[in-house]
């Protein structure tokens, strides 16, 4: 504006030069002093933004995702994510709680479902973001063994996260869990979470398992999944009576997530309009990128010989 109306500017004297640049100075003294100041202050909140690995923030994930879209996905969105439960756990007993322990703490309460859904969303961003790697890494010969013996193969395993991913009309994640009944092995399985939905045992009545837009219906089965879903909606209400693990006792362990919310992928993969792109190519590429040895490393899995023989540790 001061350009298009023709302003002229005069000619600073030694002195107002000398008197411009020591304001200068000051002022940015006083703005590092406020962003020192701001650091501090966040890290007196018990839930701030954790640094990711191998500096993805600054030169993003190679043949996955760009600095900008790193940049959007975590550290915009869950910068968000964690200044709107600080504010809302403030002066709580949640206040020093982790965010898997507000998830699980807050599930079958209907009046702390914003504590909840905010908690689980911080929660799942940085898990996804936590088991990947700027290379690709190798799958190690336990993991590897565990995958055949539960889903025929690795392409299977694949196919079934990336197809479910692809499939869910909302946003969510989608996870490999490790499950074990009492006095069975050790299984994996795949399974979706829709919204903020978690996967743990302790939060199963706000799993959010299925799309409530597609799933519930006038059928029978539709009507299943609605009388299922407004059970799990409504659990927590004072006085209601439900086991703290999920149904049957299952032990399980989230030990990979892909995030299918559109704020990770839109920006670099678009909307896939035309078969280019979109949601698809994002969870092909995501696929590349897994840190296999932390995924197994999480899974405890038993070490075991890949030609038949039995169990060695």
């Amino acid at each position: 504006m001061i350009g298009s109306m023709g302003l002229r500017i005069p000619r600073a004297t030694s002195l107002l030069l000398g008197r411009a640049v020591n304001a200068v100075a000051t002022n940015q003294s006083a703005v590092v002093g406020a962003g020192a100041a701001s650091i501090a202050a966040q890290r007196r909140w018990q839930h701030y933004l954790m640094p990711l690995r191998d500096n993805f923030e600054q030169e993003g994930i190679r043949n996955f995702l760009s600095p900008g879209s790193v940049n959007m996905a975590y550290t915009e969105y869950q910068t968000f994510i964690l200044e709107k439960l600080n504010a809302l756990v403030a002066g709580t007993d949640f206040e020093q709680k982790d965010t898997k322990s507000i998830v699980l703490a807050t599930a079958r309460d209907p009046e702390l479902a914003h504590v909840f859904n905010h908690a689980s969303m911080a929660h799942n961003n940085h898990f996804f973001f936590d088991h990947l790697s700027p290379v690709p890494v190798k799958m190690g010969d336990k993991l590897f063994y565990h995958i055949n013996e539960n889903f025929g193969s690795v392409d299977t395993l694949r196919d079934e996260m990336i197809g479910t991913a692809v499939s869910m009309f909302g946003p969510g994640f989608v996870w490999l869990v490790r499950t074990q009944l009492p006095g069975q092995p050790v299984a994996l399985r795949v399974m979706a979470t829709y919204l903020a939905g978690s996967p743990y045992p302790g939060a199963h009545w706000r799993r959010q398992e299925m799309d409530a837009q597609t799933a519930i219906g006038s059928s029978p089965q539709g009507l299943s999944n609605g009388q299922r879903f407004f059970e799990r909606s409504a659990a927590g209400f004072k006085g209601s009576k439900l086991e703290p693990t999920a149904p049957g006792g299952t032990d399980l362990i989230p030990i990979l997530c892909l995030n299918t919310w559109e704020y990770a992928w839109l920006r670099e993969y678009g909307t896939g309009v035309g078969g280019m792109g979109g949601k698809l190519a994002y969870a092909q590429s995501w696929w590349n990128m897994i840190d296999w040895a932390k995924v197994e490393e999480e899974a405890r899995l038993e070490t075991r010989i890949l030609t038949g023989g039995d169990s060695s540790a």
